[in-house]
């Protein structure tokens, strides 16, 4: 891990992985003002403070925050589930099969309020993201790009490839933490065939 100061407020802790990443930020979290990235974890507050924090902590093992999992609702009718599956070589009821069949991760946060980044699904589904990015993507609309699935927490643009649906809210203002989905906690698809 590579400590980088970060503007005059903030240090950028460059790690090798996604998973010394998430070490360090569950070690540092409940200390301090803690942001996980893909492969960082940027700290905000006094740097010379930050850095003697750091020096003195051990990034140890991840534990999932709150009460477990999480159970998505997705009816699988995305416009991109066809596309998904020729480029798996799976048929679409195997795509759907491999998405709810596992476990995933919030690996981080980004991009909108309440987009989490999942890892840890089932590799067949590493699909490439779409040759052309769509103006507007739907909320709600659960997707896959590279090794990641998401939900698009409000319409916006976007270039994963679209699979399926949900009515769960990402995103709430009144809800405290307002993000349904937070790093460290674990997420499972369940198919709703309304």
């Amino acid at each position: 891990m590579r400590l980088r100061p970060c503007g005059d407020t903030a240090l950028l802790l460059d790690c090798a992985d996604p998973g010394e990443a998430r070490a360090w930020h569950a070690a540092l979290a409940p200390q301090a003002e803690a942001t996980l990235g893909a492969s960082t974890v940027l700290l905000r507050g006094d740097p010379p403070a930050l850095r003697r924090l750091v020096a003195v902590t051990t990034p140890g093992a991840v534990a999932p925050l709150g009460d477990g999992e999480i159970v998505i609702a997705v009816v699988y009718d995305g416009p991109d589930l066809a596309e998904v599956a020729r480029i798996t070589g799976l048929t679409e009821t195997e795509v759907i099969a491999a998405h709810t069949g596992t476990a995933w991760d919030v690996a981080f946060t980004g991009f909108a309020p309440g987009f989490a980044y999942l890892t840890g699904g089932d590799p067949r589904l590493h699909v490439p993201r779409r040759g052309t990015p769509r103006a507007r993507v739907p909320a709600g609309s659960v997707a896959l790009a590279g090794p990641y699935a998401g939900v698009y927490p409000r319409a916006s643009p976007g270039g994963w490839q679209l699979i399926g649906r949900t009515e769960a809210v990402l995103w709430d203002l009144d809800r405290d933490p307002p993000a349904l989905l937070r790093p460290c906690l674990r997420v499972r698809f369940a198919e709703d065939r309304r």
